[in-house]
């Protein structure tokens, strides 16, 4: 019976501490074409509810060798998009033209080129049981 008990507190540990290991997880996501090694590259981490809203997570990172990467941290299982920019003049934002065109570089999750604004639909992603590591191009 005491062997029993062991075996099965164990398993539920074994389970519980599973679980908790699915629930948070990291998306590493790589812009692999920055044009130049000037400003910084902003990234922000949406859900369907937010998409182009207030993001779930954001960062910056620098621009090494046309290359910027960033890591979101203890990100629960879900359906996501990342949209980022090359903010080349590092005044946090992006810049548009008066006729509302950016004038800095941008890409999303899913690297669809498209003539509007990116949808949710082109750019999500699934985080489910296992770190998630994107190539984003501008």
């Amino acid at each position: 019976m005491k062997a029993l008990v062991t075996i099965l507190a164990a398993t539920a540990l074994f389970i519980s501490t599973k679980l908790n290991a699915q629930e948070k997880l990291n998306i590493t996501a790589t812009v692999v074409n920055v044009t130049s090694n000037d400003g910084k590259v902003g990234f922000a981490l949406y859900d369907k509810s937010n998409f182009m809203a207030k993001p779930i997570k954001a960062e910056n990172a620098t621009i090494e060798n046309g290359k910027s990467v960033v890591t979101f941290k203890e990100v629960p299982a879900g359906e996501y998009a990342i949209i980022c920019y090359h903010d080349k003049n590092n005044n946090d934002q992006m810049d548009f033209t008066p006729q509302g065109m950016p004038l800095e570089d941008y890409g999303t999750s899913g690297n669809v080129v498209s003539f509007g604004p990116p949808t949710f639909e082109n750019a999500k992603f699934t985080v489910s049981d296992k770190n998630v590591s994107l190539e984003i191009k501008f």
